[in-house]
């Protein structure tokens, strides 16, 4: 048995799990952890030192003993059926007002089925999106908690204590009941999608067209960090073209196969969005890219068929300007893309998300942290009923001063056969939404042609059909 009690659980000693005990017993709070391999239970033991403070072990009832009640433990398992398989070695040795806290990437509606079947066994269960990686785990994640109000307090202290600060304020809030949490995490992790494969498509353009050397590439968006692009992804991504491949000549970027992976959580916010009928296509052909680009074999064959255009050439200084510009104008619509679903699921749900509190704890620890997110948040402060920030007085106008060189940049890249797709994606999706008479009334009379299905007309009311 374990001689100590502690303030906090968790189960999943892997990279996450040990670096998120280490951040909560450097904040002041006793932590114990739970893992069937005696190697990261030895680990951890060893990187606490104090026994008093941080203790581990591989046996569920000396871990669920040795936490003081109600009890905290938090998961940081992969998601789907260990999630489940954890919480049922815990059952038998809890109590009623006990929490469990899932801080893995789990799909909403799993959520909510396992929300459900704990609440009859008297258990709290929240879902808690975790993101900022290993290292955000260890200095500071951004967490996003949904689930019973009144318990939450049991947690707030440590949250807030073990997350990310900006400015001082902690990026960790309330969001909502149920599956609140995991559904802003989701949505979180589609614009992380849209806003690197924006990243992308601007180091295409600015290498293969601008002609822009990895060093220059690097001063360049170290720039554009320190400038209204701020944000976690363009800091990284400078320091990626600064580093040389050390298994070989030149820089490392340059030796990367092009196939970009992914674990779902993109596609789930596409395949949800399009649920909830809300377009989100800037995040929708991320997603597709990743996609395509598995087909690598099929490409280079595709290329070999076909030809490339030879770019045409472009005054460097001028198209860098441009390329800022529409990289922010692309930014500010993957945002607002993401924003509005999670306003719109909010109401389907019943989460009562306070958007400008959603936009504050993403300003810091989180991928997806940037300085618009400040200036996001203060426009839902203003106008919390704002289902679009597309049409906040603010975005107006930082939207049409990028509008016109973002136009100039997607028509370079379609004249010149470079593949553009969340550049133009994001300009379509803009002057889709800001046109008000779209060609959609010949669709609905060619589905009443083939299909009776009915339209409604301009100048009257009701539903009508033709015989055509």
């Amino acid at each position: 048995m374990l001689e100590h009690k502690y303030d906090f659980g968790l189960v999943g000693l892997g990279v996450m799990g040990h670096n998120f005990i280490l951040n909560v017993a450097d904040k002041g709070f006793s932590v114990c952890g739970l893992d069937l391999d005696q190697t990261k239970v030895d680990s951890l033991i060893a990187s606490g030192g104090d026994a008093a403070k941080v203790q581990a072990t591989t046996k569920v009832e000396a871990f669920t003993k040795a936490l003081s009640s109600p009890r905290k433990i938090m998961l940081l398992v992969p998601a789907g059926k260990l999630v489940d398989a954890a919480i049922e070695s815990l059952l038998p040795h809890l109590e009623k007002g006990d929490i469990i806290i899932d801080g893995g990437n789990s799909f909403f509606t799993d959520t909510d089925r396992r929300e459900a079947y704990l609440k009859e066994k008297g258990i709290n269960f929240f879902g808690s999106g975790v993101s900022g990686g290993a290292e955000g785990a260890r200095r500071g994640p951004s967490i996003m908690p949904g689930g019973n109000k009144e318990a939450y307090q049991h947690i707030k202290p440590i949250f807030e204590a073990a997350a990310a600060k900006f400015n001082g304020e902690p990026c960790v809030a309330y969001l909502g009941p149920k599956s609140a949490g995991n559904y802003v995490k989701m949505v979180h992790n589609g614009i992380e999608y849209g806003l690197m494969q924006l990243t992308a498509e601007v180091y295409h353009l600015l290498k293969h067209s601008a002609g822009l050397s990895n060093e220059e590439l690097a001063a360049t968006f170290d720039s554009w960090n320190k400038g209204r692009l701020q944000s976690f992804l363009v800091d990284i991504t400078a320091e990626i073209f600064n580093q040389k491949d050390d298994k070989g000549e030149g820089h490392l970027v340059d030796k990367i196969l092009d196939k970009a992976k992914q674990k779902g959580t993109g596609k789930w916010t596409s395949q949800n969005a399009m649920d909830l009928g809300i377009p989100i296509p800037s995040i929708d052909i991320a997603v597709s890219m990743r996609e395509i680009s598995a087909f690598k074999d099929l490409r280079v064959e595709a290329e070999a068929l076909y030809g490339k255009p030879t770019p045409k050439s472009v005054d460097k200084a001028d198209f860098i300007y441009k390329a800022e510009q529409a990289l922010y104008f692309a930014f500010i619509i993957t945002y607002a893309q993401g924003l509005n679903q999670l306003a719109e699921a909010s109401e389907e749900y019943g989460y009562e998300l306070d958007m400008a509190e959603v936009a504050k704890i993403w300003r810091a620890g989180c991928i997806i942290r940037a300085a618009l997110l400040d200036d996001i948040s203060k426009t839902f402060a203003t106008a919390p009923k704002l289902k679009n920030i597309v049409m906040a007085p603010d975005f107006v106008s930082k939207l049409k001063e990028t509008l016109s060189a973002t136009r100039n940049v997607v028509t370079y890249g379609a004249e010149n056969g470079i593949p553009l797709p969340g550049l133009s994606n994001s300009l379509t999706y803009f002057d889709a939404i800001t046109s008000g008479r779209l060609p959609l009334n010949l669709i609905q009379a060619q589905r009443d042609h083939f299909g009776s299905h009915t339209y409604e007309r301009t100048d009257m009311e009701g539903i009508f059909h033709t015989e055509w």
